[in-house]
């Protein structure tokens, strides 16, 4: 039993050995900075506005919402924006919520708690 077990933590041994990638031998020759890409990221609320507002109108039904009355808070990483809804008048909660990721500028909707 003793010899499988050692053949066994040898091949292992070998196989992860194997996996280990060596660093470059010249690393000055590092590949060129790729050009910087025009942002899309949301640093202040009125961008998130304004992303919130071009993410409704792709929405099936745009009308719906009351972009113009939208509300937006700071949620560390993320702006929340709760855009009310004209079919929602007499309802709670009576708007949308939308997150809008700083970095990226993604918008996403998200369910109001």
């Amino acid at each position: 039993m003793k010899p499988f077990l050692t053949a066994l933590l040898l091949s292992t041994a070998a196989t992860l050995a194997s996996c280990q990638q060596t660093p470059p031998a010249n690393e000055s020759q590092q590949a060129p900075a790729a050009a910087p890409q025009p942002s899309t990221a949301s640093k202040t609320e009125a961008e998130a506005r304004t992303l919130v507002a071009a993410y409704v109108k792709t929405l099936p039904t745009p009308e719906l919402y009351v972009t113009d009355s939208a509300r937006v808070n700071d949620n560390g990483a993320t702006w929340q924006v709760l855009v009310p809804r004209r079919d929602w008048a007499r309802r709670m909660p009576n708007s949308a919520r939308f997150e809008v990721q700083k970095e990226t500028g993604a918008v996403s909707t998200a369910p109001i708690k």
